[in-house]
Parts: C-alpha cells; sequence; structure tokens
C-alpha cells in the first residue's frame, strides 16, 4: 500500500518529464554551454583558448559593426513595435465586431503568421521589386512612382517594417481574447451616461485590455531584436548594410566566420539589452496597466 502511494506521487512527474527533459536538453543546457564559450575563442575547427573577458571588451571597444547592427536593430524596434500593437489591436476590434463571415476575416487575417519566414521574405521579394513589384504597380495607378524598395539604403529599413507587420496574427487573436473577456455591461452603462466610443474605447477598453498590451508589448520587443530571416534573404543586410540587424551579426559571427565564442559572447549581450528593456517595461507597468478589481489613485 505504501508503495502504492509512493507511486502515485511520481505520476505528474512522470507526465512532466518530457517537457523538463527538453528543457534542459534543447534549453538550458545550450543556454549554459554558450555562457562558457563566450569566454574562450572557440573556433568550429582548432584550438579552443580561454580568453576572459576579451569577447565582451573587443566587442564593446574595437567592432564597429556591433554597434552599427545595434543601432540598426533599435531603430527598427522604434517603427516596428508601435505599429505592430496598434495595428494588431485595431484588427482585433473590427474582428469582435458582431457581422456575418467575422470568423472567415480572423482565419485570413491569422494565415500569414504561420507561414514560413523564408516563404514570406519570398512573397515580399515580388512585392517589393522595384521594377515588376506589385506595390510599386499600384501606387503608379495614383501617379506615385514608388522607390526601390530594397536596393534603397533610405527604404530598405521601411521595407523590413512593412513586412514584418504581415505576420501579426499571433497577436490580433491575443487581443481579441481580451476583448472577449470586457464586460459588455460597461459599455452599456458608458451609453446610458451619454459616453461616445472614442470615449469609451480609452476608459474602458485601454485600461481593461492593459494587462493584454503589456503582453503583446514584451513579446513584440523580444520578436523586434530576433529579427533575422527577412533581412537574410531579401537583403542580406544590405544595401549598405542599412538593414544589418544585430540577429544577424549574431548569426554571421557564428555561420560565416566561425568565431562560435565571439558569436556567444553578442547573443549574450543580446539577451542583456532584452532583458533590460523587458524589466524597464514591467517597472513602468504600475502607472497604466490595470487588473481586475484594482483601483488606481490618480495624484
Amino acid at each position: 500500500m505504501k508503495r502504492k502511494k509512493q507511486w502515485s506521487k511520481l505520476i505528474p512527474y512522470l507526465f512532466v518529464a518530457p517537457w523538463i527533459i527538453g528543457f534542459v536538453v534543447f534549453t538550458l543546457g545550450p543556454l549554459l554551454f554558450s555562457f562558457v564559450i563566450s569566454f574562450f575563442d572557440w573556433p568550429i575547427v582548432g584550438e579552443k583558448k580561454f580568453i576572459g573577458f576579451s569577447n565582451y571588451t573587443t566587442m564593446f571597444t574595437n567592432d564597429p559593426m556591433f554597434w552599427h547592427s545595434l543601432w540598426v536593430t533599435v531603430k527598427f524596434a522604434l517603427f516596428f513595435v508601435p505599429l505592430n500593437i496598434i495595428l494588431a489591436l485595431l484588427l482585433a476590434i473590427l474582428l469582435n465586431q458582431k457581422v456575418k463571415g467575422s470568423s472567415l476575416f480572423r482565419t485570413f487575417f491569422y494565415v500569414p503568421s504561420v507561414i514560413s519566414g523564408v516563404a514570406l521574405a519570398m512573397i515580399w521579394g515580388s512585392v517589393f521589386d522595384g521594377e515588376y513589384g506589385i506595390l510599386n504597380y499600384l501606387l503608379s495607378l495614383i501617379g506615385i512612382e514608388g522607390p526601390n524598395w530594397l536596393n534603397s539604403t533610405s527604404w530598405a529599413l521601411v521595407a523590413m517594417v512593412i513586412a514584418s507587420l504581415w505576420g501579426q496574427g499571433t497577436l490580433m487573436l491575443i487581443f481579441l481574447a481580451g476583448l472577449k473577456n470586457i464586460p459588455q455591461d460597461l459599455y452599456e452603462a458608458a451609453e446610458i451616461d451619454g459616453a461616445g466610443k472614442i470615449f469609451q474605447f480609452f476608459k474602458i477598453t485601454v485600461p481593461l485590455l492593459s494587462p493584454t498590451i503589456l503582453f503583446n508589448l514584451i513579446m513584440t520587443i523580444i520578436g523586434a531584436f530576433q529579427q533575422l530571416t527577412l533581412a537574410l534573404v531579401l537583403t542580406g543586410g544590405g544595401p549598405l548594410q542599412s538593414t544589418y540587424f544585430y540577429a544577424m551579426y549574431v548569426y554571421e559571427n557564428a555561420f560565416k566566420y566561425f568565431k562560435m565564442g565571439y558569436s556567444s559572447a553578442n547573443a549574450w549581450i543580446m539577451f542583456l539589452i532584452v532583458l533590460a528593456l523587458t524589466l524597464l517595461v514591467f517597472k513602468s507597468s504600475s502607472t497604466w496597466v490595470y487588473y481586475e478589481n484594482e483601483v488606481k489613485n490618480d495624484k
């Protein structure tokens, strides 16, 4: 009887064991290993040599591409993050309306987010083609001569932002789920008091949706700093490295120059930057995120 009780206590751990094993082998293990080799001169082939913090000091003091790629990524994030949040929220509000065929439109808007990144990049390559692209053709119909998007230092990063906005179906569904959880009687009471739609949006929808906005904001920031596939396929970091994202910098150091130790140090700096931004967002959330049954006193 005692053995049966002991086995019954182990059963829940057996169910979660596959996830734990996968996490240790494929996530935690490589994470710790990358931290260790970031202190080494670690070529793929050849002798490994411990060099302490040299990879980190070289990165900050003797590698202009580190600062350039970081600045390109920050510029991308400054445009992409707010636009992605706003567009996903607007789509969620539209799809939250009680109209015929709304479920079909939800499917249409979500499908691009499950398309392979390479396939999506190929599609946008034809859209942004300077001579035969669909986008420039549509612009020509209204008398606008479109730029050579992917070969212009002024427009290539803009093209990356536009292409990245295409796959925000997941954020849209999360916003939609948040909107479904807002009690409708709040809107009915506001209408009885004479409140308009704009007032309802800023005084009811946004405050009650703020925890969802917080989650999507953090996920979008992380995604912005991990942007790689579109630039790698469409521009290769060009023209003149105007789309040379930080993730591409990490990728090339590892798989083009075979400096695994240096690339691991790059990746850990990215991790610390994203962690700092996430903590900053969490710190600020106390002033703008409202949770259920919470009352905030205006000072």
